[in-house]
């Protein structure tokens, strides 16, 4: 008993060699991308084979108590679980549900009755409906609702799961109603206004880019050009309400007011303006799935031909998702999740880990007991809003108790592999967080120098390629963004922002997120080609917001964007 209940420090540079530490620290991140990437491994085996890497280095290298190594395992699997499986479970029930009363279909035919331009549905579905479902609910739920959407619309796979991925990137840092700019001001003691100013002093600017990329890499630069008009008014109409709301309101709504007023605009431009050609081809420019087809399981565009659905036809179509988003709208609002939780809340602490692993000096300036409390909210987790609109939605279209009880194991069993791999990869990032290697890794990129604003932002999009969330990669390294900003002459709030804005392009290479995409594509198994296809736009986008970041830390008239703690 005593054995269990003794304290940890964490350890940073075990060799000497912060070289040698850094390396090995890195070796469970190399482990499950090479298996997931080149070795096409099956995502819960590669995953699984991160976690083990983990657990060795961790136990025999870090000199992690073996106990608290499998613990911090068991907390991540089931937060995994726990609420972001919930969430991909429900999601996909809900689509199961309207592809099989026919409404997804006619759901389709609405979109594709604003335009017939696949660019053009792209940005509408991708960029601005995932951005609304992003600043509602985060942790997967608009990934999952757009895949879902294009795959019926006839893109075919992977086209459908990494664009996705690339267009789910300039609206994350204010998620789930500002939940990652809110935790960010929680550990950094940093003003949450000038957090949430200084972020919408970084994105807007890729507000405007990402939607030129997204068309981009869909259609390449000769099918982008032609539809620029579109993508200006994209850009700009979610870009100045992402500024104004965040500079100007708070973080809370900032999504949520950018993504409606880009849908807006962008419907009302498309009823004045048409592209000359109109571009009906699914697949990505140039490319396949990775096995020489366009995606066998995606519908063709001929299969949304036919009559204009009737108004009454449309109603129904999008009812199911109009419930969805008040009932996921409604989940979000504070005083909702408070009235939920005060019926009914758990919180159970892993004895043995829970304040008993210390991170100390020089990742924080006194040595922190890290809690570890699992938080069983059932009720106040988006999953469960999620769950609540399929009930209701799926009684409103006929479908009997019976029925939806059926759907749902299936459904169940569509995902189990899914639930299984997210569980691991959380098993595998908390096991990084309390084990330290997390903080080796973001100590090597501290020692830049000058080059700091550069690795510093990466050192964000590190930290969410690592836990799938830019709340835990704020979480994990604002602290240490701090400090170091400080020891640099820097603003902290500018590094402590841009760990979040460098945080969101690491989003879509992230292992939760494309199983979550590959899920709501129904191309299980498929992980690794969709990882080698977003990896390259990942790293890009990462690295112009790192040179934005520098050009404030240093270049007039960037300099003058940036709040003074």
């Amino acid at each position: 008993m005593t054995e269990t209940l003794a304290t940890w420090n964490q350890v940073y540079d075990p060799f000497g060699s912060m070289a040698l530490s850094t390396l090995l620290a890195a070796v469970p991140i190399v482990v499950m991308l090479v298996g997931l990437g080149f070795l096409h491994m099956r995502a819960h085996v590669a995953a699984f084979a991160g976690l083990v890497a983990a657990f060795v280095i961790a136990v025999f290298m870090f000199g992690m108590p073996a106990d608290k190594a499998g613990l911090a395992a068991g907390y991540g699997a089931a937060y995994g679980l726990m609420p972001i499986g919930w969430i991909v479970l429900n999601i996909i029930f809900l689509h199961q549900l309207t592809e099989a009363n026919g409404s997804f279909t006619t759901l389709q035919r609405s979109i594709a009755g604003i335009t017939g331009d696949r660019r053009l549905q792209l940005l509408l579905i991708a960029f601005s409906f995932g951005a609304f479902f992003e600043g509602a609910a985060g942790f997967g739920t608009p990934v999952a609702v757009t895949a879902a959407l294009l795959i019926g619309l006839g893109f075919s796979p992977l086209a459908a799961s990494g664009l996705s991925l690339v267009a789910n990137t300039a609206p994350v840092a204010y998620g789930a109603l500002g939940t990652p700019v809110m935790a960010l001001a929680a550990v950094t003691g940093l003003d949450l206004l000038d957090l949430s100013a200084m972020i919408g002093r970084q994105l807007p600017f890729f507000s405007l880019i990402v939607p030129f990329w997204l068309i981009w890499a869909f259609a390449g630069w000769r099918g982008m050009m032609e539809i620029w008009p579109a993508i200006l008014v994209c850009g700009i109409s979610f870009a100045v309400p992402q500024f104004l709301v965040s500079n100007f309101h708070g973080p809370w709504l900032v999504d949520v007011v950018a993504a409606i007023v880009s849908m807006i605009c962008l419907v009302a431009f498309l009823r004045v303006w048409q592209p000359k050609k109109l571009w009906t081809s699914t697949a990505l420019k140039g490319r396949t799935n990775g096995d020489g087809s366009e995606g066998a399981t995606a519908k063709s565009a001929t299969d949304l031909s036919g009559a204009r659905p009737s108004t009454g036809a449309l109603i129904k179509a999008w009812l199911p998702w109009a419930i969805l988003t008040v009932f996921v709208f409604a989940w979000g609002i504070p005083q909702v999740k408070a009235a939920l939780d005060a019926i009914f809340i758990s919180k159970i602490p892993f004895e043995g880990l829970h304040n008993l692993v210390f991170k100390v000096p020089p990742v924080v300036a006194a040595p922190h007991a890290e809690a570890a409390v699992f938080t069983f909210n059932i009720l106040s987790m988006t999953g469960s809003g999620i769950f609540a609109s399929a009930i209701v939605a799926g009684l409103l279209m006929g479908y009997s108790p019976l029925a939806l009880v059926r759907i749902y194991l299936k459904t169940l069993w569509k995902v189990r592999y899914s639930l299984a791999t997210i569980a691991i990869m959380l098993a595998l990032g908390f096991l990084t967080r309390y084990s330290g290697l997390d903080a080796t890794l973001g100590l090597a990129f501290a020692m830049t120098g000058p080059f700091y604003p550069l690795f510093g932002t990466m050192l964000g999009w590190l930290g969410v390629a690592l836990t799938g969330s830019d709340t835990a990669s704020n979480v994990l390294f604002g602290g240490l963004q701090k400090i170091t900003s400080e020891q640099l002459g820097l603003s902290p709030t500018l590094m402590a922002a841009a760990n979040s804005s460098g945080g969101v392009m690491g989003k879509m290479i992230d292992a939760q997120s494309i199983v979550v995409a590959s899920t709501a594509t129904g191309w299980q198994n498929s992980e690794g080609i969709i990882l080698r296809y977003v990896f390259f736009h990942s790293i890009a986008l990462a690295v112009l917001v790192g040179m934005l970041v520098t050009l404030q830390a240093y270049v007039w008239p960037f300099t003058s964007l940036v709040i003074h703690h």
